[in-house]
């Protein structure tokens, strides 16, 4: 996965045990409280937080330390130093799936009682985005980062070349198809070759004919919920969309990592691409010219008779932070927490290009590189009665592994829309 959609990478395990246990140095045996975080570019915002964090507590004070942990193997960096006595005090995580393993055993500790008691906390951020870091109706994570929910865009001078206006509804959407494929566009870049990009699709598709009901039944562990008529219609859905041409021809060599879709869309190979808000940042840097003067934004359109609400949005609400059972900092941990919603703290976000997830955000919108575009995502956010987190990070990776793998399977017409239903159950 990219670096927005941060994912994991296999390590040798003795070799995964002696770097997290060299570059944690939590647990027991440590006088310092260690918060992990994922090695990128944005870490300077937590750093932030931290030395406020330490000026705070005074010169006899539990001092903070960020661990910087590289993003190749992460996940299995965590892994082993939550097995072992070396356990981080605090830690980055993508909610959800990626921590009910550590919720289920104990590992960490429920944030409920710290947020009843401190109620501006809980008020802080957006309901949506908070509900992303619960396991089982139970919070475990607080926010950290910025939202990255999945947008349409679109390449305006392709659609203004056409005539033609952003999708408002699907039947809009299948004219479109039809139409830059008549000019010889392909109408939606698709990075074929990194498949979890073909799973926002489907998460949208879901959604907007079943609602956000269907994948909770899965999510809370219902494998027969993948039988729910709206997955079988979604996955039809999809397969329509390869059969008119909607992806072009040659999307499963196109690759996400390498820059290829969204090539394709800002040189108007392709007339729009449905990919997480980072996409813009990344044609900022690759391509600001067009950044700035011909790239637009739309929301995923409704299908007809979906009971999902148009609202609702997919994508990775954030990241969050979770704090460790019974770790030697536990107060300080639960107090650093509160850190995330300081006015600092959101202030450094915006200036790092990040869309904050607290409440009130749109004061300091207006400070952002992209004015336009933050206030249009923080809105989508703001508004939206459901967000439903990317459906490899709501898993567990034993389950979301082969699922993007069967998902892959049904975009490239390796299964038919019923094998896929049967697969994907299967798991």
């Amino acid at each position: 996965m990219t670096t927005p959609r941060v994912g994991t990478a296999a390590a040798l395990a003795a070799l995964t045990l002696l770097t997290a246990t060299a570059c944690s140095g939590g647990g027991a045996a440590s006088e310092d409280m260690h918060v992990w975080m994922y090695q990128d570019t944005l870490v300077v915002v937590q750093e932030g937080a931290v030395e406020r964090f330490n000026e705070d507590q005074g010169a006899d004070g539990t001092t903070a330390v960020i661990d910087q942990v590289p993003g190749d193997n992460y996940v299995e960096r965590l892994r082993t130093a939550m097995g072992s006595a070396q356990k981080p005090d605090v830690f980055f995580n993508w909610g959800a799936g990626s921590i009910a393993p550590y919720a289920e055993q104990g590992l960490l500790e429920p944030l409920d009682d710290h947020l009843a008691q401190n109620p501006e906390l809980a008020e802080a951020f957006l309901p949506s985005v908070l509900e992303s870091g619960k396991v089982d109706g139970v919070q475990y994570g607080i926010p950290l980062r910025g939202t990255q929910p999945v947008v349409l865009f679109y390449n305006r001078a392709v659609f203004d070349e056409v005539g033609a206006e952003p999708p408002q509804t699907w039947d809009d959407l299948l004219s479109l198809v039809d139409e830059f494929t008549e000019a010889d566009v392909t109408p939606f870049a698709l990075a074929g070759a990194d498949p979890w990009t073909e799973q926002m699709w489907l998460q949208y598709l879901v959604d907007r004919i079943g609602g956000p009901e269907v994948f909770a039944r899965i999510a809370g562990g219902d494998s027969e919920g993948w039988r729910d008529p709206a997955i079988l219609q979604a996955a039809e859905t999809v397969a329509d969309l390869v059969d008119r041409g909607a992806f072009g021809d040659s999307y499963a060599s196109v690759s996400y990592t390498e820059g290829g879709a969204s090539t394709l869309l800002s040189e108007g190979r392709a007339a729009m691409h449905l990919m997480g808000s980072w996409e813009y940042s990344t044609h900022l840097d690759q391509a600001p010219e067009f950044a700035e003067n011909d790239l637009g934004y739309v929301t995923f359109p409704p299908l007809p008779d979906g009971a999902g609400d148009p609202a609702n949005i997919v994508g990775n609400p954030t990241n969050y932070f979770s704090v460790t059972a019974e770790g030697p900092h536990l107060e300080h941990a639960l107090e650093f927490l509160a850190y995330t919603a300081q006015d600092e703290y959101v202030a450094d976000m915006v200036a790092n290009g990040e869309v904050p997830t607290t409440t009130g955000a749109e004061d300091v919108l207006a400070d952002s590189p992209d004015p336009e575009f933050a206030v249009f995502q923080y809105e989508l956010v703001r508004d939206a009665p459901h967000f439903q987190l990317s459906w490899d990070q709501a898993l567990t990776p034993e389950i979301a592994t082969p699922m993007v793998t069967e998902i892959e399977a049904l975009f490239n017409g390796q299964s038919t829309p019923e094998e896929f239903v049967d697969a994907v159950a299967a798991l």
